[in-house]
């Protein structure tokens, strides 16, 4: 009656479609989850738990629970309204007479309520035997109730029914008229026509009557929310919400238009317990109000006290909710029932049932909308697993659902949306930070599968230009402990790139019972966790180490994202320093160093590669088409200290770019020059480096004109957008040293076969390039000041000759002695660009 009476039979039929449309697809959802597992306590809360995981399904429990409280709330203050408007002294008057015995105040009122809601708790602490019951009972009387009404429609006669409203006068006095059927009176019936609402004093509107309407339409997830009680919740869930959803449907449909077409407006507005009046056995219909008010308002409690219990069971709120957990000896969550009671109690204390009507009606779309959401997730996840017996929805419906519910609640209250979405967002956060992790699956994981693997699928190599081209790392990792800070090295070199820890396990398959690999994956993963660091993981067998790298550099990645730059620590002689332990990440948490790796190698163990074979891998990659850096005392690069020191001078980078170990052949604009140079900027463009500033070092000779192999160079660097200071460096003294071991003047034979860049080279340079040379190289280079964070030399290709292999290994440890952090670096592909 309230609805007809303010909306009119057209809003009012729209009212009912909007909502039940609303209904309609979260119900398909509620069905779709309901039949695709067993469900437990908890109903909505337990499906969007397991489906969307802790976080969200956390949130939405406590703003489910939230809605439940408020929900039975509301329901209590309708049936004391109820019971004041048939018992209650009318205003003005000092004693009652006759059945008018109640008085009517806003503590009496708190009182009624107070009494119904202990009642209601009664029921609920019996168990869920007894509610079913008395549910059953009440459906009963409801299903009377309602015949008597249809009934009373056609029987009763015309009548004039006087109206008694509290005025600021006193009372208010008016006649409302049952006209029986009446063209006319369906006629003035059927546009809006929106009035003040006698027990708030507020003016209606389309919105406010549709919050008061929607809670009528809750009752959706009664069912579901006894999931725990139920014998056979995926058979009864969506048979029984299916046709109560129906069934109620069509009675409201049926009840709004015959009072359309028999009731006068100021009856429907003014007097919201006409069928009373009207009612061929008036006792009757008090006692439908009453009964259906109570079964609401308990069906809300137990189901308010169900989803508390699965919240407190899941431990997702710690301490908080522990009490909650407690049971009878029947299993029946007693403490839960008390809890939810005492909510209520204090919300009660509202004391208008159309004051919270907006608040309850908003958290309930918002928990539907998430019910929506998780079918959706489930839907386009595509798992194998999600196999629902219920087959009528597609993610139509559930986009439909969630669009309906979110786009209601912000017409119904503007501001109860927006604060129940920021409260809704604050219990997310709370929970992704404070929870613990589950083990009931993330859908989020099944949805970043499916989408990463569809752009993967797009991802085409043969549409690769140099102008997005990032690097790929791919580093190599004998024992973590003694390579942190190396992983977080490249880490910072990886320009948002591929970054994958490579490691080689020496055995043999053939001889184990089961693949050691499995167990030692978890230790990497907490590894990469600890050390915040952007990277994949990938363990291989292999007999040698040699086998195990190139298994890795064939089939590490996926699609367009594999490595290209193969990443190896230095071999030398130095003890192995146990890095992990020192590391910020367990020294400031005061975190034990994961177990699952082995102490470092002893000093006089013997290593697990040659150097031949070190060198050898090297040269794979090359052959393979993959950058190479080979990166020598990056344990001792303490980055917080280089990069928070005082700030001048600011931590320098330098660049080395021209091949010191072939000075005849010396160039700055080949292919790795480039290379080397790009590394260097990316480095100084990641966040932790950008206070550091690069400086490149131009060797220059007497005679060669200097200033202009400078400005030329500068025009390179301006070009390739690299701000860098550039630092002449005269090396006439240190070429002589090589000129007198070479066995003819520069430009020579020798020379004009290896200037050609990309082919396998100086098959014979190496043997020519003395050690006294190498030495004057490596303290030209330390010599440059101040000294760096951290050197990036050019790395020659490793000799076609394998017997030569430690000599050209010794080469590079003499260059590189004493140098601290230095990165050799060895380019093959184009990786710069001076285009748009």
């Amino acid at each position: 009656g309230f609805v007809v009476g303010h909306a009119g039979l057209y809003q009012a039929l729209a009212m009912f479609a909007v909502a039940y449309f609303i209904i309609g697809m979260t119900v398909l959802s509620v069905c779709a989850i309901a039949t695709n597992g067993a469900l437990d306590a908890g109903g909505a809360y337990y499906m969007i738990s397991r489906a969307l995981g802790p976080e969200f399904g956390g949130s939405i429990g406590i703003m489910f629970f939230l809605a439940n409280v408020c929900g039975s709330a509301l329901y209590l203050l309708g049936l004391v309204e109820a019971v004041v408007d048939s018992f209650g002294i009318p205003p003005g008057q000092e004693a009652g007479t006759g059945v008018h015995i109640l008085p009517q105040s806003y503590w009496y009122e708190l009182l009624y309520g107070t009494v119904l809601l202990a009642l209601c708790l009664l029921v609920c602490l019996v168990g869920a035997s007894i509610y079913a019951k008395a549910t059953f009972l009440i459906f009963l009387i409801v299903a009377a109730v309602l015949g008597t009404i249809l009934v009373s429609f056609f029987a009763t006669r015309p009548l004039k029914v006087p109206i008694h409203l509290p005025h600021f006068n006193g009372t208010e006095t008016d006649n409302g008229f049952f006209t029986g059927f009446s063209l006319n009176t369906l006629r003035d019936n059927l546009g809006g026509g929106y009035g003040v609402d006698y027990t708030t004093g507020q003016m209606m509107s389309f919105s406010s009557v549709f919050a008061v309407m929607f809670n009528g339409c809750t009752g959706i997830m009664a069912g579901s929310n006894m999931s725990g009680d139920l014998k056979r919740p995926s058979y009864s869930i969506p048979r029984g919400t299916i046709s109560a959803v129906l069934f109620t449907y069509l009675v409201y449909n049926l009840l709004a238009f015959l009072m359309c077409a028999t009731c006068n407006r100021i009856l429907l507005q003014k007097d919201y317990g006409f069928l009373r009046d009207i009612s061929i056995f008036p006792p009757l219909v008090t006692v439908g109000i009453y009964a259906a008010t109570l079964s609401a308002a308990m069906s809300n409690l137990i189901g308010a006290s169900r989803i508390l219990y699965a919240l407190a069971r899941d431990d997702l709120f710690g301490r908080a909710l522990a009490l909650a957990k407690k049971t009878s000896a029947s299993g029946n969550p007693v403490m839960a029932v008390i809890i939810s009671w005492l909510v209520v109690q204090v919300v009660l204390f509202s004391g208008k049932l159309n004051t919270i009507a907006s608040v309850v009606t908003t958290f309930f779309l918002l928990v539907y909308a998430t019910v929506n959401l998780a079918c959706l997730a489930l839907e386009w996840a595509s798992a194998p697993n999600f196999r629902p017996t219920f087959r009528y929805f597609t993610w139509h419906t559930c986009l439909l659902g969630i669009a309906g519910c979110c786009v209601m609640m912000f017409l119904i209250s503007p501001v109860s949306a927006s604060a129940s979405l920021g409260f809704l967002l604050l219990l997310l956060l709370a929970l992704h930070y404070l929870s613990p992790s589950s083990t009931w699956g993330y859908i989020s994981q099944a949805l970043i599968f499916h989408q990463v693997r569809k752009y993967l699928l797009m991802l085409d190599v043969r549409k690769d230009h140099v102008k997005f081209w990032r690097p790929q790392m791919l580093l190599m990792v004998q024992n973590p402990r003694g390579s942190a800070r190396l992983i977080d090295f490249v880490n910072d070199l990886k320009k948002s790139g591929l970054y994958v820890l490579g490691h080689v396990e020496l055995q043999d398959l053939d001889m184990l019972p089961s693949d050691p690999l499995q167990p030692q994956q978890d230790s990497w993963l907490s590894l990469v966790d600890k050390l915040n660091v952007k990277a994949f993981v990938s363990l291989t067998l292999a007999p040698s180490v040699r086998h195990g790298v190139r298994q890795l550099l064939f089939t590490s990645g996926l699609g367009g994202m594999r490595p290209n730059t193969l990443v190896l620590g230095f071999y030398d002689d130095e003890a192995p320093q146990d890095g992990l332990a020192r590391h910020p990440a367990f020294t400031s948490a005061r975190e034990e160093v994961p177990l699952g790796f082995p102490p470092l190698r002893a000093p006089t163990t013997p290593k697990l590669l040659s150097a031949r074979e070190y060198v050898g891998i090297v040269a794979d990659a090359l052959k393979m088409l993959r950058n190479v850096l080979l990166a020598r005392q990056l344990e001792s690069l303490d980055k917080a200290w280089e990069l928070r020191r005082a700030a001048s001078p600011p931590p320098t980078i330098h660049v080395w770019p021209v091949n010191l170990l072939r000075p005849d052949s010396a160039r700055y604009a080949d292919t790795c020059s480039l290379f080397l140079l790009q590394m260097a900027c990316v480095l100084n463009m990641a966040r932790a480096w950008r206070r550091a500033s690069l400086r490149l070092f131009l060797c220059v000779e007497a005679g060669t004109m200097p200033h202009a192999q400078e400005e030329k160079l500068r025009q390179l660097l301006k070009d390739l957008r690299i701000q860098a200071q550039i630092q002449l460096v005269p090396w006439d003294a240190i070429t002589r040293l090589h000129w007198q071991t070479c066995r003819g003047p520069p430009g020579g034979p020798a020379e004009e076969e290896e200037e050609e860049e990309g082919v396998v080279n100086f098959p014979t340079n190496t043997t020519q390039v003395s050690d006294e040379y190498v030495c004057a190289a490596n303290k030209l280079v330390l010599e440059q000041s101040p000294a760096p964070a951290v050197r990036f030399l050019y790395l020659p290709r490793p000799p076609a000759d394998t017997s030569l292999y430690p000599l050209y290994l010794h080469q590079l440890e003499l260059l590189t002695r004493g140098l601290g952090p230095t990165v050799l670096v060895h380019g093959v592909s184009a990786v710069t660009s001076t285009q748009l």
